[in-house]
């Protein structure tokens, strides 16, 4: 049973993690996955809330709710690339400039009040359903594993985003137009982290502006323990998602063996420390070898 609850509880901290991976894969960070999560969750809701009459399934109202957070994310996620992209702005400076303005957005919007009255189907389904006896929010994220997997290793695009992380100069010469990659990847690294979103609006059966606030710090955590190099250009989709499961896992030990919540982030950051800094060493002495 908890080896099932990992499992079901794992699936957000993966799709935001490859989420991540995606953009620090063109040698990018972003830091607004967090606030993404929150405007998915409370777009939707709100939207679902607004069309659903309280009687029926509600499927209309889902699926126009499910589209219009994704829209949203889609929309900052653009946002984020452009600045980054055409702006030059640095990513880190960028996302976290957006974290802000979305997060004010958000708690204005909703007066930092949580959002109820979606559908029960939606809760039922999305949340709670099973497919086989396996959570149907578990073979969603096996579905979005297989895609981003495939999409990274054997697409162009995918083959771009390396390239352009690796080398981003060399990628220019080579013809390669970084700029509309790298939006591209923004983009895409939003949609994803809306997925996520949703999947966790359906679980807690409201919209909540406050979701998000920790999944930057473990999203990276996640990267960085996978082996995705902070200088873009190195990844795999597989290693970023026993990354994020091993947090998970470290995560409930630590609830098991009754560790409070101000010392299990205290880990967590210790962990993000150290496999950065396992990751620099790995690198210099690559670099050495080379030499």
């Amino acid at each position: 049973t908890n080896l099932a609850a990992i499992a079901r509880h794992s699936t957000d901290l993966i799709l935001v993690a490859m989420a991540q991976m995606i953009v620090m894969l063109t040698a990018g960070l972003d830091f607004s996955v967090g606030v993404i999560l929150a405007m998915t969750s409370v777009v939707a809701s709100m939207t679902m809330v607004a069309l659903w009459s309280g009687y029926g399934s509600g499927w209309e109202a889902i699926a126009i709710g499910c589209l219009t957070g994704l829209f949203v994310a889609a929309c900052i996620g653009l946002v984020n690339g452009i600045g980054v992209a055409f702006f030059r702005v640095p990513p880190f400076i960028m996302t976290l400039g957006m974290s802000s303005i979305i997060f004010g957005l958000a708690l204005t919007i909703t007066g930092g009040i949580p959002i109820y009255g979606a559908p029960e189907s939606f809760t039922n389904i999305f949340g709670y359903g099973t497919f086989l006896g396996v959570s149907i929010t578990i073979w969603i994220t096996l579905l979005c594993i297989s895609f981003i997997f495939i999409f990274i290793n054997f697409t162009k695009v995918g083959r771009y985003f390396y390239a352009i992380g690796g080398n981003l100069r060399a990628a220019e010469l080579s013809g390669i137009n970084t700029r509309v990659y790298i939006v591209g990847a923004y983009v895409l690294s939003a949609l994803i982290t809306g997925i996520a979103a949703l999947l966790i609006t359906a679980r807690l059966e409201t919209g909540e502006p406050n979701i998000g606030a920790n999944y930057p710090l473990l999203s990276i955590a996640a990267c960085a323990i996978g082996g995705v190099s902070l200088l873009g250009g190195v990844g795999r989709v597989q290693n970023v998602v026993l990354g994020a499961f091993f947090i998970i896992l470290i995560q409930n030990g630590m609830n098991l063996m009754r560790v409070g919540s101000y010392l299990q982030m205290v880990v967590i950051g210790a962990l993000l420390i150290v496999a950065i800094g396992a990751e620099y060493f790995r690198q210099q002495m690559l670099s050495k070898a080379k030499k």
